[in-house]
């Protein structure tokens, strides 16, 4: 379900923020189903770092709204058990960044348990993070790690780019029987508004989004960098006539190989933007997939527009090392004119 179709499904709309979107998908979720609950650092009467879980303690309450130690190794060490005792926790990593220590939770144990029970047991939890740069943030506040998660068999990684999007692919997760990582853009948290419906809904898993119809050249991108990725487009458009299709990819895994491939065979041209570092990122995947699939269409390479392969730097540079729009339009260009 694309945000067109979603905000046409609800007759009721308001207009919102992405984080807002997250919010109204907390929420709509939590009234909807009393299994649902929200647990994390400052996440209570706080409201979250970011605000995302405001309003949510004082019309839930504490034991569904819980506040927890900074121990993010405890936070999803703690969620696995409660989704294992058929609850539907939702935990908070303040941070990208600040997963790693609950890396083993993850990889070891949230996405074996379908598989290790030869499918008995399912382990229902989201992991909501703010990931990616851009915000003038000190170190371990923007990573964009996305990857390591992708590789992991049995975990979902999702990663809205728009308002409509975040509360319905946050609903699908919620919903969803394995675990989610949930990575929300903090660059785009509040960049622009929308109409969301009011009413719950979902925005299906593994369904990428065309944001831009167009012939010459398949851009595939997510999360904050859709949105530099279709001013490019726009302005490829303007001054040189290059007609450019924008695949918003939404689910990094499962992918949408099938939308990618048909977008692929369309074009015969492709390029991949986005903010995590270049090598070994979700990009290759991408590139695989399309010469695995479709080599034959092929006129020329693919184009990666990346991160550099290093840590992002502090404020200085953060500019220089994220994908921006005319870093962007000038790797599309050199793809169709090769």
């Amino acid at each position: 379900m694309s945000s067109a179709a979603a905000t046409e499904a609800g007759s009721m709309t308001e207009r919102l923020t992405l984080v807002e979107g997250v919010r109204e998908g907390l929420h709509t979720e939590m009234e909807r189903d009393d299994r649902v609950m929200v647990l994390g650092e400052d996440v209570g009467k706080n409201g979250g770092v970011f605000r995302a879980t405001e309003g949510l303690y004082d019309e839930f309450g504490g034991g569904r709204v819980v506040d927890t130690p900074l121990a993010e190794s405890g936070i999803v060490g703690s969620a696995i058990g409660l989704a294992l005792s058929g609850l539907r926790p939702v935990a908070e990593m303040q941070f990208m960044g600040f997963m790693y220590p609950a890396f083993d939770q993850l990889v070891s144990h949230a996405a074996r348990l379908r598989s290790r029970s030869h499918g008995q047991y399912t382990c229902p939890l989201v992991v909501r993070a703010p990931y990616g740069g851009g915000i003038r943030a000190p170190e371990h506040h923007s990573e964009s790690k996305e990857a390591f998660f992708v590789h992991e068999p049995g975990l979902k990684v999702v990663i809205p780019s728009t308002p409509a999007d975040a509360k319905g692919l946050l609903t699908a997760a919620i919903r969803d029987p394995d675990p989610v990582m949930f990575l929300e853009p903090k660059l785009i948290y509040r960049a622009f508004r929308e109409e969301v419906p009011q009413k719950s809904y979902e925005v299906s898993l593994g369904e990428a989004a065309v944001r831009r119809e167009g012939s010459d050249i398949s851009v595939y991108t997510w999360g904050a960098m859709t949105r530099p990725t279709l001013i490019a487009a726009d302005n490829l458009a303007d001054e040189h006539g290059v007609d450019c299709e924008v695949v918003d990819l939404r689910t990094l895994s499962p992918l949408d190989a099938g939308t990618v491939v048909a977008s692929f065979e369309k074009t015969g041209r492709a390029a991949v933007v986005h903010e995590a570092p270049k090598t070994g990122g979700v990009g290759a995947e991408i590139a695989t997939t399309i010469q695995e699939e479709a080599l034959m269409y092929q006129e020329a390479p693919i184009k990666r527009i990346a991160g550099l392969d290093a840590p992002i730097p502090l404020h200085a540079l953060e500019d220089y090392y994220l994908p921006q729009a005319v870093r962007i339009q000038d790797g599309i260009l050199e793809t169709v004119e090769f």
